[in-house]
């Protein structure tokens, strides 16, 4: 009966030092296995940051490349954003191996892609730099052509004032003298004030090719001793300056000298006076020649 007592004992120390050995071994595999969890757990998080940082890094480099330009550039500004949205993805995802693998593998993609992009970019830039410079140069040369044209301009409207100046008719040899008219239409020049029935007002008009063959005239205007004028004495006005003329003497040039005499009588029946008179040629009311004469 001890025996067999004893024996089961035996037996029942044997299990339990199974048991224990059993649960230590458990222990240790249950500790091994959680210490392995945690590192693998602690090498997914320092993973996911990298990846994160070079995401980041990314995104950077397009913004660089996006602020370069002030029209940015469509695809980089839409890779960019897809970048974020994958930063903001992963900022919430789980940590586990499949989910950073797909998370790197996408990374690598952008990768790719931004290397294709800043190439194209590249490229724009060297294009838009060679484009500013042809515009830089057209632009020069506009504004020289400007300059010239404004320079041609002024040329030729200093010519224009110069041609308009110098297309008027001038007179030469104006001389006035005293006559007396006989009964037969005879004129014989005096130079007695009380003899003299009319004034004989003569001048050459001088040959200008710059004017235009046609109709003319000149305003007379001639003034006794005591500055009255004579003829008709009438007022035309002229902008702001008013003429008085003793007579229109009116003409049609041919382009050629040509000579021409007028008349004027003294007012009403007096006769004229003695002393200095003077004649004055307007075109308009521009002086073209002054002269004078005396009647004794």
């Amino acid at each position: 009966m001890e025996n067999k007592t004893e024996k089961n004992n035996r037996s029942l120390k044997v299990v339990l030092g199974i048991l224990v050995l059993l649960l230590v071994a458990t222990a240790f595999y249950t500790y091994t296995l959680y210490n392995d969890s945690a590192n693998t757990e602690k090498q997914l998080i320092q993973e996911k940051e990298v990846v994160m940082k070079d995401l980041n890094n990314m995104a950077d480099q397009y913004d660089v490349a996006i602020g370069e330009s002030e029209v940015a550039n469509q695809k980089l500004v839409e890779a960019r954003d897809r970048i974020q949205g994958l930063i903001d993805s992963l900022k919430v995802s789980d940590n586990n191996v499949r989910s950073l693998w797909r998370y790197k593998k996408k990374f690598l993609a952008l990768e790719d892609e931004m290397d294709v992009l800043l190439a194209e970019n590249d490229s724009l830039k060297v294009e838009n730099a060679l484009l500013a410079t042809v515009l830089d140069s057209t632009q020069i040369q506009l504004e020289e052509r400007t300059v010239f044209n404004d320079s041609l301009l002024a040329q030729n409207t200093e010519l224009a004032d110069i041609v308009e100046n110098a297309a008027v008719l001038s007179t030469a040899g104006l001389k006035g003298f005293g006559v007396i008219v006989r009964s037969s239409g005879k004129l014989v020049p005096t130079e007695r004030a009380k003899r003299a029935d009319k004034i004989r007002v003569c001048y050459t008009v001088t040959k200008n090719s710059l004017v235009a063959s046609g109709d003319q005239e000149f305003f007379v205007q001639v003034l006794d001793p005591k500055d009255n004028v004579l003829g008709l004495n009438e007022q035309i006005q002229f902008e702001e300056k008013v003429l008085n003329y003793s007579l229109i003497s009116k003409f049609n040039y041919e382009s050629k000298d040509l000579d021409i005499c007028e008349f004027i009588e003294p007012i009403g029946d007096a006769s004229f006076t003695k002393g200095r008179y003077v004649i004055n040629i307007f075109s308009e009311k521009n002086l073209v020649s002054t002269s004078g004469f005396t009647l004794e």
